[in-house]
């Protein structure tokens, strides 16, 4: 595998580029030279993401697709073949968030998030295998999460994904060591991004009012105190996410917050979330 990943002149797909972290990514892989495939279920984020590529120069393609639709998915690599011939770079960055303590948790909102955040990067792997293997140096990139290193209360479906992601992507790059393919797996910390405004809470009881409005001001606050630790620019994540695609780094892991969780994690395998708890003075 070459030492490095050059990115000027390559083709390179980015889901959940609308917003976020991956509107950010896309808009820095414009100014590096990269022709781009936008997929995302947000038309007009989509649209506004393709205009800021475009500006700076960049052969740009956009598809509107739901992740959930797997039809859609195996659709997908013929669609790029045709538009750009090739691709070189795969970034499954789209995920969704559901907060809320497992037993109040429905099992379908449970099974969205894998959906998302599982089973449609492993669905655009499989699907694009055969177009990255062609290419003489190729990457995949998956975007896991602070929460596929550790594994806090009220994150059970999240953290689920988060960690399968990191598995799926470690087995994927030894599956390939040796070859032209790489494969990154990415652990951003605490990103300024709408995922908390957007995640989906717990479903609220319709027989007990007291009940409900208990869940929802919990919810609220869950969801208030998460976005307070959200911090990072969207473009500095993706300024660190490009350089270690760059270095084909195996893990990406990104901001201070995330690299000292993962120091903690280490050290105490088991108890690191009471240390996370102490260190922070309970606020997390």
């Amino acid at each position: 595998m070459a030492d490095k990943f050059r990115l000027n002149g390559t083709v390179a797909l980015v889901t959940g580029s609308a917003s976020g972290i991956g509107a950010a990514l896309a808009v820095a892989l414009a100014g590096r030279g990269v022709s781009l495939m936008l997929i995302d279920r947000d038309a007009d984020g989509l649209a506004a993401t393709a205009a800021r590529t475009r500006q700076a120069g960049a052969e740009t393609e956009t598809r509107t697709l739901d992740l959930t639709d797997a039809a859609a998915i195996a659709a997908l690599p013929a669609q790029v073949a045709d538009r750009f011939g090739r691709l070189d770079l795969l970034v499954n960055n789209a995920g969704v968030a559901l907060g809320g303590r497992f037993e109040e948790t429905h099992l379908d909102d449970f099974e969205w998030v894998l959906d998302v955040n599982l089973r449609a990067v492993v669905r655009m792997c499989h699907a694009f295998l055969p177009m990255l293997k062609a290419r003489p140096a190729a990457q995949i990139v998956n975007i896991s999460s602070l929460f596929g290193l550790i594994a806090p209360p009220g994150q059970s479906a999240y953290c689920t994904s988060k960690f399968a992601v990191r598995g799926f992507s470690e087995s994927l790059r030894h599956e390939f060591a040796g070859t032209g393919l790489g494969v990154s797996v990415v652990h951003p910390g605490g990103i300024a991004t709408g995922i908390a405004r957007n995640a989906r809470n717990p479903r609220v009881p319709d027989d007990d009012p007291e009940v409900a409005e208990t869940m929802r001001l919990a919810a609220e606050a869950g969801r208030i105190a998460f976005e307070k630790l959200l911090t990072m620019p969207a473009e500095t994540a993706a300024a660190e996410i490009l350089r270690g695609i760059e270095r084909r780094a195996p893990r990406i892991v990104v901001g201070k917050d995330a690299r000292n969780a993962a120091f903690i994690q280490r050290l105490m395998p088991t108890g690191y979330w009471r240390a996370i708890l102490r260190l922070s003075g309970g606020k997390v």
